[in-house]
């Protein structure tokens, strides 16, 4: 009973079509795998923390949503952040949704796919988080973070570019 609950609630939204979103997903295909390299942090002090990165990602569901689980380890291997991520396309919207969950916290966002790579933005109190990734020439998984707070300029809080693994 309880199977056939969740499958009736999963099934709101109603979707006009299945295919459309699995195409809609392929367009992030280019996601799919094990990426790693290095990540840096710009703390509010103004201090880098260097740490290496690691992204897997996955299809799930048969292609209609992407898993993506990211962790950040020391020079020790000791892991400072992990989140866990999915995207999905809404075709009655017309619309990725990206919802990633860290230390206890989720966003809950669009999601914009550019033909190399995406982009995805939130407010969290005054703070405005806007991240923009993209596929370099080499192939490799370019990422930034930009935190804009009220009227000041945006200040550049992480940097990340991880290759392509097996």
């Amino acid at each position: 009973m309880i199977l056939f609950g969740l499958s009736l609630a999963a099934q709101h939204p109603v979707s006009n079509s299945v295919e459309a979103q699995r195409e809609a997903m392929r367009r992030l295909s280019f996601l799919t795998g094990h990426w790693s390299g290095p990540v840096s942090i710009l703390r509010g002090t103004g201090e880098a923390l260097h740490l290496t990165q690691t992204e897997n990602v996955e299809y799930k569901l048969d292609g209609l949503v992407l898993l993506i689980e990211g962790k950040s380890t020391n020079a020790d291997g000791k892991v400072l952040f992990s989140a866990l991520a999915t995207i999905a396309y809404d075709d009655s919207s017309h619309t990725y949704r990206f919802r990633a969950y860290n230390d206890g916290h989720y966003v809950d966002t669009e999601l914009s796919a550019l033909s190399n790579g995406f982009t995805w933005r939130f407010m969290t109190g005054p703070a405005h988080i806007a991240n923009i990734m993209r596929l370099t020439d080499k192939g490799e998984w370019g990422e930034v973070t930009d935190v804009t707070v009220g009227s000041n300029p945006p200040h550049r809080s992480m940097e990340m570019l991880l290759q392509h693994g097996p």
